[in-house]
């Protein structure tokens, strides 16, 4: 049994850490609880049966009593915490992205190839039924050359968050980045080239002045010929909407619904459907088959996970995606690498 820390107690770790306590994932214990901050971090830890809480993550590195780290911190702090639990040995599943910008993501990345440890990055999508399909279809030529791909991802509404506290290029480094990993995944063997983005704050539009951005839409040229788009939105009134297609000489795939269900509702008023949900309750499965993946390749077993290389890609295209709508105009991926 791997003995499992996950370093960050807020909404996504607690996710993590309640999967991990619940006996769906085989191979993983949690045996630590480390946050800085969060003032009911023994209660938590009390109420999940985990034994032994931690303020300060650092302490963790090489712990004679962990194997494996979570890491659900800020994305400012992964590269420290990356490297230092990569520095100890253990292994290391990390929530998307590497970091805040490519240096801190490239020299997080180095950190893992080097330890030559179990390095996997949270893109759990990749994990995600449709898309696994989707994924599939690709590799077995069903759509032919792939020729465009498309990914979106809107958050649910309303939003009530205060935009001062969300940091400059979020919806590029930590709401689109899935869908960058996802593009790049489904167009495998292909790198990208160039990125042109447009961004404002149209759900928050009081708070452009500050410079923070809601809403994007980013266009991806690949070295084969494909080009991708990708678009982010924080506000879905309707609700928790993940969707992707595949268009390709032969053929298209779609991924994602909005819907929570294939049922139908028709009465006077029109058509229903429930389309309420968020990433927690829509993508559970997801994020246990991600963390079975981890525990398996801890095992030996031969799986295939986003790693150092993807979650590096990604960042790339990240940045060029922040320096576009910054400068109005295309950015190649090798100005930012």
């Amino acid at each position: 049994m791997t003995r499992v820390a996950v370093v960050g107690a807020g909404r996504i770790g607690r996710h993590h850490a309640r999967l991990l306590t619940a006996g769906e994932v085989a191979g993983l214990e949690l045996t630590v609880l480390a946050d800085p901050f969060a003032p009911d971090l023994d209660e938590l830890a009390a109420g999940l049966g985990v034994s032994r809480t931690v303020r300060d993550p650092l302490e963790l590195a090489g712990d004679d009593g962990v194997d494996a780290v979570v890491i659900t911190a800020p994305a400012k702090l992964h590269p420290e915490l990356i490297e230092a639990f990569a520095g100890a040995g253990q292994h290391i599943f990390t929530e998307k992205p590497l970091g805040v910008d490519v240096a801190s993501a490239a020299r997080a990345a180095a950190d893992a190839e080097k330890a030559g440890i179990v390095f996997q990055v949270g893109f759990n999508r990749r994990f995600a039924e449709s898309w696994v399909n989707a994924k599939k279809a690709v590799e077995a030529g069903v759509v032919g050359s792939v020729q465009r791909v498309h990914s979106l991802t809107r958050d649910p509404g309303p939003f009530g968050a205060d935009p001062a506290r969300i940091a400059a290029g979020t919806v590029f480094n930590e709401t689109l980045i899935h869908d960058f990993d996802t593009i790049c995944w489904l167009n495998a063997g292909s790198e990208p080239v160039e990125v042109y983005a447009v961004a404002d704050a149209l759900v928050a539009p009081q708070a452009r002045e500050s410079g923070f951005q809601d809403s994007a839409v980013v266009v991806i040229r690949f070295d084969n010929g494909a080009i991708a788009t990708a678009e982010a939105s924080f506000c879905a009134m309707y609700g928790y909407d993940l969707r992707g297609e595949v268009f390709g000489s032969a053929g298209m795939v779609q991924m994602g619904d909005p819907t929570n269900t294939a049922a139908r509702v028709f009465d006077a008023s029109g058509m229903h459907a429930d389309t309420r949900g968020t990433d927690e309750s829509r993508y559970h499965g997801a994020y246990r088959g991600e963390f079975q993946a981890f525990a398996d390749r801890i095992g030996g077993a031969d799986v295939a996970v986003p790693g150092a290389v993807d979650g590096l890609r990604a960042q790339w295209i990240a940045a060029a995606s922040i320096r576009s709508a910054a400068e109005h105009r295309p950015v190649g991926i090798d100005e930012v690498k």
